[in-house]
């Protein structure tokens, strides 16, 4: 019988074919992650600190900010340790929490984007029933079911990866621990957790896919119904920053994991895009065109003696 070694760590060995490019690609994403920290702590800022801001759709585009941070956070400082020239290697449970926290932050950021989706089908299509069906209490349950649900989500993928032996070559072709990176490395047959998280990523994001089609299907009837072009105009302008987040945050999720054989620089580049570009892009789409986030904003910093621009 051959020996084993067990793996204790492994290695990740970033993105493919950017060999002599660490140096830019360091501070391209480090600018990327500080303004993604940057946006999403204004986002937060604006919301707790105005009480217009205190409706459902802006609590729930605050847990957005807050999982969009954590989302970049779960993987863009390592990979900015090593770009920086330490050290590639990851403990062996560093690389399971990395792909739990990546799964599970994921995961109910898709789930958020589907109940935002329900917040405005109940605006637009039920306005004057729209604070009594979506109360604090429905709005608490909603977020905390999300929340809830992408952590079962995370759990069972985490489990089913690493309760599989590793004990040969510990090179994780990725710059993060992700499913498909790692269980090529296990010693033992990977089909079932293949089928597993192939299953459970795809479905989740197909169900929440499709009924975010519903909603805006019916919202789409809704505007359609109402007789003055002010009037649609207004309802639309509710809902495009959602359609715009929804397209930036999906079609990532979709070309990976749907992909029969997918290139690996096109899947790494596709993955980034989805950690770092996406969570940049989402305080820039809901607050540009959103008088009610810049007013407050602008309140914030008149209030510590700062003035800013009419634009």
């Amino acid at each position: 019988m051959r020996n084993h070694t067990i793996v204790t760590e492994f290695i990740l060995l970033g993105i493919p074919e950017t060999e002599g490019l660490e140096t830019i690609l360091f501070f391209l994403f480090f600018s990327l992650y500080v303004c993604t920290l940057l946006g999403n702590v204004l986002i937060l800022i604006a919301i707790v600190s105005s009480s217009r801001l205190h409706t459902p759709m802006y609590f729930f585009l605050g847990n957005l900010s807050m999982f969009d941070m954590g989302y970049s956070s779960a993987t863009a400082p390592k990979m900015l340790f090593y770009l920086s020239g330490h050290s590639h290697s990851i403990s062996f449970q560093g690389c399971a929490a990395q792909l739990f926290f990546c799964h599970f932050l994921g995961c109910t950021e898709c789930l958020l984007y589907t109940v935002m989706a329900y917040d405005r089908l109940v605006a637009i299509c039920h306005p004057l029933r729209y604070m009594v069906i979506m109360s604090h209490r429905v709005c608490s349950i909603l977020a905390t079911g999300s929340w809830m649900c992408g952590c079962v989500h995370a759990i069972i993928l985490t489990s089913f990866t690493f309760q599989l032996s590793y004990c040969g070559s510990n090179e994780v072709d990725y710059y993060c621990c992700d499913i498909p990176a790692v269980l090529p490395l296990a010693c033992e047959d990977t089909s079932l957790a293949q089928k597993v998280s192939f299953t459970n990523v795809g479905l989740l994001s197909l169900i929440c896919f499709l009924f975010i089609i519903v909603s805006y299907t019916r919202i789409g009837i809704s505007i359609s119904k109402i007789r003055s072009s002010e009037g649609r105009q207004k309802a639309f302008s509710t809902c495009s920053a959602h359609i715009t987040a929804i397209l930036c945050a999906y079609g990532p999720i979709i070309i990976i994991y749907l992909q029969s054989n997918p290139s690996a620089l096109l899947g790494t580049l596709i993955q980034i895009l989805n950690n770092l570009v996406t969570p940049v892009l989402n305080p820039l789409i809901y607050s540009l065109r959103n008088k009610d986030v810049k007013s407050a904003l602008k309140n914030v910093f008149h209030k510590r003696g700062f003035t800013l621009g009419s634009k």
